[in-house]
């Protein structure tokens, strides 16, 4: 068998191995399934709108704070909007917060940490001592200032500074920047201990540059700790998306998300106790099952356990 042959057929095996032990991490698996129903229930938004007739722009003053019907499954809210399809809608950009800002935090931790593992030295240790600055910041407080900052005294436009897209775009930006500390400090240990691997030793005699090294050759091997670090980060991301919303400064009406229909229900939460327990269930299963996803990646991914 020649070598590219065994080189294709470890790696199939190693793949076999990490879906066994993923499988076995029962909660991690149905989180898995949970998300993906949520994610699929959110793409598919716009048909569920038009098969109930729902325009989710529109209010109608007739049907205000109704309760399940087959019109409305989940009833409507205090404008008399259909609350399963603002769900869904909500879905989308809370999801999608979440998802693009770690990613956006992945890359910009991934590169931090393999420059500063690779090189060392002082720039390792100015690199790292920002990190721990950052690190030690009070996130929650700071967002909350970045995020009531007014955007025409930056020098944009009142246009952009104005329009109901900017708060998505100003949350993603602000969770993004503050959110790469840790897949950082995972990705300079994983590059600290790859450098000293013989293939990566190997790759420096025969000259290559210390980019391609990073690229090629440190970068595909720590991407573990990095998809690991970027699954258990959404959640927490997501959980800073929904207070900032709730306290007015995230996502701005007339764009739905899970965090500013909070806001709108809790002054119905006598009434309508639903308009809170359906946005705030969404959050809570949400962040819960990107967690124990992240668990169940980290148990399966883990290098040690791989080895046996």
């Amino acid at each position: 068998m020649s070598a590219a042959a065994i080189s294709v057929t470890g790696r199939h095996e190693l793949r076999l191995r990490v879906l066994r032990r993923f499988l076995r991490h029962r909660l991690a698996v149905a989180s898995a399934v949970i998300l993906a129903v949520l994610i699929l229930a959110s793409v598919f938004a716009p048909a569920v709108e038009r098969l109930l007739g729902a325009d989710i722009r529109d209010v109608d003053l007739s049907a205000i704070l109704q309760g399940p019907s087959p019109a409305h499954p989940l009833g409507t809210d205090e404008l008399g909007r259909d609350l399963l399809v603002r769900l869904l809608y909500g879905g989308r950009i809370s999801l999608l917060v979440g998802l693009v800002a770690a990613v956006f935090s992945a890359i910009i931790g991934a590169a931090i940490g393999i420059v500063a593992g690779y090189f060392g030295g002082r720039l390792d240790d100015l690199l790292m001592r920002f990190t721990d600055g950052v690190i030690a910041l009070p996130i929650l407080p700071l967002l909350i200032v970045l995020a009531a900052v007014d955007l025409t005294k930056l020098g944009l436009p009142a246009s952009v500074a104005n329009s109901s897209d900017i708060s998505l775009y100003r949350i993603i930006v602000i969770t993004a920047l503050f959110g790469w500390t840790g897949v950082a400090r995972l990705v300079r240990g994983a590059t600290l201990s790859l450098k000293e691997r013989e293939f990566v030793r190997a790759a420096i005699a025969m000259g290559a540059s210390p980019w391609r090294v990073m690229r090629i050759h440190i970068l595909p091997n720590a991407i573990s700790p990095i998809v690991v670090a970027t699954t258990l980060s959404v959640g927490g991301i997501i959980l800073f998306e929904s207070v900032l919303s709730f306290l007015g400064l995230g996502i701005q009406p007339p764009i739905p998300s899970w965090g500013n229909m909070l806001t709108g229900a809790q002054e119905q939460l006598s009434s309508a106790p639903q308009l809170m327990i359906w946005p705030g269930l969404m959050i809570f299963v949400t962040v819960i099952a990107f967690n124990f996803l992240g668990d169940g990646l980290q148990d399966a991914l883990d290098p040690r356990a791989l080895s046996d």
